[in-house]
């Protein structure tokens, strides 16, 4: 399908305020989005701009527009989609009833209109697919005397699941595939061979720890670099120990960020590495001192306090890392 979208009226986007949402699960029934869910933090996992206008999927997998994408496909000005976020909770206003009335026969409801997502420092207002095609088909057949032409021919593009799959393929995304090991490989990829000859980082000696995280379910991006913490402890241990008089000195590399983490706005950022005499040594340390000795079950206890990680994700990640202890009879 060629999908073009309209011109863009002259006008400024609305700037609105509007609580976080987990976003619209497949059809099953009907389901409502929980304050609970809507605390949850949402990234953008992949974002593009065409024609001008707005698109791209939450870290959940929910496509979506930007409010001017939106009003453009509408026939409308930014105005009107800004008004109806404003009176979203208002179920007396006529055209917010018609709209969730559309959403609830598809089995949705939601607290908000769109999702206010911080993105590269920037506020962005992702209207996810859904509730654009319940705002689509209003403005084409239930708006009356302000039902639009753009939106009529729009919707019938449109309709069912077309406008999902016409965001993903703007954007490439493949919604089949399983993502949680992206933002590793993503790091991966820009940092594999930063080392210089001789010498190993902490990062790509991380990988067994990060790979348990990930299998037990750990979204390990941005709020979870799990080498850090590595990096820290194990840094301490080569200066306490004065272990550069053993193996000799350790040097400084650019370490990168995948654009899709804040610290990539420092890139490049410069990290240690170690001398590869040292590489037995430090696996060593891995396994005896941090992950049996306690310091990674720390690391994982403050993540669960701080919310970023779930209990039964750190309680995985440590049975598949810290072998059963025998007690003696």
């Amino acid at each position: 399908m060629s999908f073009e979208f309209p011109p863009k009226k002259p006008t400024e986007e609305i700037s609105l305020r509007a609580n976080k949402i987990k976003v619209l699960a497949p059809r099953i029934g009907s389901k409502e989005i929980t304050p609970v869910q809507s605390s949850l933090p949402l990234g953008i996992e992949k974002i593009a701009d065409v024609n001008g206008i707005g698109m791209g999927v939450l870290s959940d997998g929910t496509p979506y527009l930007n409010q001017r994408g939106l009003a453009a496909l509408c026939g409308v000005q930014n105005a009107h989609i800004g008004t109806i976020s404003s009176q979203w909770g208002d179920d007396d206003k006529p055209r917010i009833k018609l709209i969730k009335t559309t959403l609830a026969k598809a089995g949705y409801t939601s607290p908000s209109a769109h999702v206010e997502v911080i993105h590269g420092g920037q506020v962005q207002y992702c209207y996810p697919a859904e509730i654009c095609l319940a705002v689509l088909e209003y403005y084409a057949f239930d708006a009356g005397t302000n039902c639009q032409p753009e939106a009529r021919d729009n919707f019938r593009l449109l309709a069912g699941s077309k406008l999902r799959e016409m965001i993903f393929r703007q954007v490439g995304y493949d919604p089949t595939r399983s993502r949680k090991f992206d933002k590793w490989h993503e790091r991966i990829a820009l940092n594999f061979q930063s080392a210089p000859k001789g010498f190993f980082h902490v990062f790509n000696e991380a990988h067994t720890v990060i790979y348990e995280l990930i299998i037990a379910g750990a979204d390990i991006g941005e709020k979870n670099v799990v080498d850090i913490s590595i990096g820290q402890h194990w840094s301490k241990h080569w200066c306490d120990n004065e272990l550069e008089a053993i193996y000799g000195e350790r040097e400084k590399y650019p370490h990168h960020y995948p654009d899709s983490h804040p610290q990539s706005k420092s890139n490049p950022q410069e990290s240690w590495c170690y001398p590869l005499a040292a590489l037995g040594a430090y696996r060593e340390w891995l396994q005896d001192i941090y992950i049996e000795g306690g310091k990674f079950s720390n690391y994982l206890k403050g993540k669960v306090s701080r919310g970023e990680l779930a209990p039964s994700v750190a309680q995985l990640a440590v049975s598949a890392l810290v072998p059963p202890q025998i007690t003696a009879r």
